[in-house]
């Protein structure tokens, strides 16, 4: 029921959006904002070509940074959550960096470790990482006392409390922090791709469109970075709604 509610959300939205972009396209009526009639059949067009290599290498880019950011951030939430001397000593730390916009280490992490893909995975994994620390923290250490105690009066040790109590009790939220990072992931993505690559929707967007004044073109490769973070968060909130009915279920 509620994957229907939202399949038929998603769908008036999609239509709420194109009607309006065709309202401002009327509008303006210049070659700068063209209609959706004008784009929509261009990308379908260019997705199986060039712009397809593009989002290929955006998708990419993105999916390695959530996965090394999931790997690295959820593990070391759930310690802090379950240890809270060694939260004492991190924390400060983490509250001061976490505010911090991560785009302007960009050119720091360019001169560390070079202008490559692996320099953007790690801009846009960082920034992830961040998000999802600090939401499966604060949840470790919200989990209700009594029913830590009730798990440890079964013989349960660390291991076990984070298998059985920490794992699945965090799940949600490091899916949510995920699901809410998608949009800064893809608009850093964004920024990092403008220069220093060859492939990417940024550069697609920027070098090979806009500044060629290639106004239907540009706004394909804008419709694919919006496809791409669309498809994402749909993706990642499915496999939440996934959890969520299992451990209903359980």
């Amino acid at each position: 029921m509620k994957k229907k509610a939202t399949f038929l959300s998603s769908c008036t939205g999609i239509i709420m959006f194109f009607s309006l972009w065709q309202l401002a396209a009327l509008c303006v009526n210049r070659p700068i904002l063209p209609s959706p009639f004008v784009v929509v059949p261009l990308f379908l067009q260019n997705i199986t070509g060039e712009l397809g290599l593009h989002f290929l290498a955006s998708s990419g880019r993105v999916l390695a940074a959530v996965i090394l950011a999931t790997l690295f951030a959820a593990p070391l939430g759930l310690a802090l959550g379950q240890m809270p001397r060694l939260d004492r000593v991190i924390g400060p730390l983490i509250a001061i960096i976490y505010p911090i916009p991560k785009i302007i280490f960009l050119p720091v992490i360019y001169v560390l470790l070079g202008i490559s893909d692996f320099s953007k995975i790690t801009l846009i994994a960082i920034i992830i990482f961040f998000q999802i620390l600090v939401v499966v923290r604060d949840e470790a250490s919200g989990l209700k006392k009594e029913l830590i105690l009730s798990v440890k009066s079964l013989g349960a040790g660390r291991r076990a409390l984070f298998r059985y109590v920490y794992l699945p009790a965090s799940l949600p939220a490091v899916l949510t922090a995920l699901r809410v990072s998608v949009g800064t992931a893809v608009a850093v993505l964004f920024i990092a791709e403008q220069s220093l690559t060859n492939y990417g929707l940024g550069y697609y967007i920027v070098i090979e469109t806009y500044q060629v004044l290639l106004y239907p073109e540009m706004y394909t490769g804008i419709m694919g970075m919006g496809l791409l973070g669309v498809l994402l968060y749909f993706a990642i909130y499915s496999i939440e709604l996934k959890i969520s009915k299992h451990m209903f279920v359980e």
